[in-house]
């Protein structure tokens, strides 16, 4: 697939891919994690399924994350979210089912609350709202907080990839998108696919969402053995049904 570019209102650069739907067939737009990009398993197979299937389909790169432009370390929430908006409201027509993963369910969220008429459903892998405040921050030790507070901020090792910056303005800034303190108004279908294995963001969170999801038709998929990627064939498989499964609900 080819990769194309928009400008955002921003200013901002950001990379994407497209296929347009077949008559009658759903959209759907793809939400990456915290420093994930669109070349993933997960949106690559996903975006193969959507071409087979007819259905439409679109990915991008927030700023600072794979083919767009910008610093990953400059990067906030309300970035990110903007960069969202900015994708759906440039790149798409009509009615979208969201499918984000970890950071993206967040990012789902945050859209569906800022364009309810443009939000018909969701898929959340392992969602991850409000994982700055209550997920990351608790996790990190006094003195990388105190690195953070002082330094504005800390770069934490990783096993896979270069240090990850983690700024005082991430923090900061994600403190003003919390959502799941209040009821989150959405009618429309949700599903979430949620390994019980997973570290970064335990089930409970996820458990703890639905809870504050005020839509009836939700389905909430424990995997016991799944992590928090859910990249294996199984999990890829579990995901195009669950795709189409509510695609079939939205014309």
């Amino acid at each position: 697939m080819t990769i194309s570019h928009f400008t955002t209102t921003q200013n901002r650069r950001l990379a994407y891919r497209r296929t347009k739907a077949a008559p009658g067939k759903a959209s759907f737009i793809w939400l990456s994690g915290f420093k994930s990009d669109m070349t993933g398993s997960k949106v690559t197979l996903l975006e193969a399924w959507a071409r087979e299937e007819g259905h439409g389909f679109l990915a991008f790169d927030y700023s600072g994350h794979g083919a767009s432009d910008g610093d990953f370390k400059e990067g906030t929430i309300s970035a990110w979210r903007e960069d969202t908006l900015g994708a759906i409201d440039t790149l798409t027509d009509g009615p979208q089912i969201l499918v984000g993963s970890s950071m993206g369910g967040w990012m789902a969220l945050l859209a569906a609350m800022a364009r309810p008429e443009r939000i018909s459903g969701m898929v959340l892998i392992a969602p991850a709202p409000d994982f700055t405040e209550k997920l990351m921050w608790p996790d990190l030790l006094p003195e990388e907080k105190k690195e953070i507070l002082q330094n504005g901020v800390y770069y934490q090792p990783s096993e896979y990839d270069e240090p990850l910056p983690l700024t005082k303005a991430l923090f900061e800034d994600g403190k003003g998108w919390q959502i799941m303190d209040t009821p989150i108004a959405f009618s429309g279908p949700v599903r979430i696919l949620q390994g019980m294995r997973d570290e970064p963001v335990p089930w409970q969170h996820a458990q703890a969402l639905v809870d504050v999801l005020t839509t009836d038709d939700l389905t909430f998929t424990l995997i016991k053995d799944g992590d928090h990627r859910l990249s294996r064939d199984q999990d890829i498989a579990r995901l195009l049904a669950t795709c189409g499964e509510i695609a079939s609900k939205i014309k």
